[in-house]
């Protein structure tokens, strides 16, 4: 497992218990409803079923949003890394319950202690390392981290739904 989702995470990996995946953006688009301009991660990496994962996002200077955020300074809107991370939270659900089946959706409730620590620009990489602090029925709280180069640009914890 990458450094960054190991260290996340802290705990050791059950091989009989969970399995580790990477996904990439075709198996990505069968686990969520959102597509461009909204599907916010390019692959997923070291999914840990129940757990967590390290989602990837390329960042370019054809996003649309750097249109306007900032014309003579691009710089990725933070909230677009949080829902980046609520992106690849709703991967771990998707792939951990059977929402494709039943047309299931996973819905932000809330974003707790979101600090952005630094400016993402283009040409950056991130990696988004969600881990679940806890499930309840259907409602799953999440902590997240984005890094870029290893360096911490942002983080969070969120809440989702699962909506039936």
């Amino acid at each position: 497992m990458s450094g960054n989702l190991d260290t996340f995470i802290g705990a050791e990996l059950n091989e009989n218990e969970k399995s580790i995946q990477v996904l990439d953006i075709n198996q990505i688009k069968d686990c969520l409803p959102h597509r461009y301009p909204m599907l916010m991660i390019d692959r997923v990496e070291d999914l840990v079923l129940g757990e967590g994962a390290v989602g990837i996002k390329n960042v370019t200077v054809n996003e649309p949003f750097f249109q306007g955020h900032f014309p003579t300074k691009p710089i990725m809107p933070g909230i677009f890394i949080v829902e980046a991370m609520g992106q690849t939270a709703g991967v771990v659900v998707a792939k951990t319950m059977p929402l494709k089946k039943n047309g299931g959706l996973v819905y932000f409730m809330s974003m707790d202690s979101v600090k952005f620590r630094k400016v993402v620009e283009p040409g950056a990489t991130l990696r988004l390392c969600v881990r679940k602090d806890r499930s309840r029925g259907n409602v799953w709280r999440f902590s997240g981290k984005a890094y870029v180069n290893n360096s911490l640009v942002t983080e969070a914890s969120f809440t989702a739904m699962i909506v039936l």
